[in-house]
């Protein structure tokens, strides 16, 4: 029986070369697509596939606010990531919420084939550079230490968390930080997901708690 697949990714031509290519393997089946979190969400409790690909850096909500409200579902299908992020913050974040694969979008086409069909199986993936670093980031946390609300965030997050924390704008963090005013908000709102606020000022306030330098 095809594995029944749902592939979430806001790159059209890329989501099309990957669909193009599981669907090629024969037994795999992309039931449906979707261009941002909200509608990834919404396909998997229409269709039920047995497998989603999720991409992080999506329009509402991002892969990692999808992957949430999936799990939430009462018979969640297997989800794993499919993304160009090699933050160890989204891969602990993703594994804890209970993705059951973080792969890279590096990865060839044939091999992509087969990680699907293993994940489709239960076994569990993580790309090996990642599998390392996160050992060592796990292993660098002493027991009993409480975490910081703020551990979740990549380092680009901290610097556009901090730059928030000043009173700057979406528009003059993307100035500092030389990348385009869209790319700010969709940090800001996977910023808001993790540290579980509801608007900037919020944030704001605790990183000036929590953020030095």
């Amino acid at each position: 029986m095809d594995i029944r697949l749902v592939l979430a990714d806001d790159h059209p031509i890329y989501r099309d070369g990957v669909a193009r290519t599981l669907e090629d393997a024969g037994d795999i089946a992309v039931v449906g697509q979707a261009q941002d979190g909200e509608a990834a969400v919404m396909l998997c409790r229409t269709l039920a596939p047995d497998l989603v690909l999720l991409d992080i850096s999506m329009p509402k909500g991002g892969g990692i606010g999808a992957l949430t409200q999936i799990m939430q579902m009462e018979k969640p299908p297997l989800v794993a990531m499919l993304t160009a992020s090699e933050d160890e913050g989204y891969l602990m974040q993703a594994l804890r919420l209970g993705a059951a694969g973080y792969i890279l979008k590096g990865v060839g086409a044939s091999e992509l084939v087969e990680l699907v069909r293993d994940l489709a199986a239960g076994r569990s993936y993580v790309s090996p550079g990642l599998a390392g670093r996160l050992l060592v980031a796990m292993r660098g946390k002493p027991a009993g230490t409480p975490p910081s609300p703020l551990a979740d965030l990549s380092r680009r997050e901290e610097d556009i968390l901090k730059l928030v924390a000043q009173g700057l704008s979406n528009k003059e963090v993307g100035r500092k930080l030389d990348i385009q005013e869209k790319t700010v908000k969709h940090y800001m709102t996977s910023i808001l997901q993790k540290l579980q606020v509801r608007n900037r000022v919020e944030a704001a306030m605790m990183a000036r708690e929590h953020l030095k330098g």
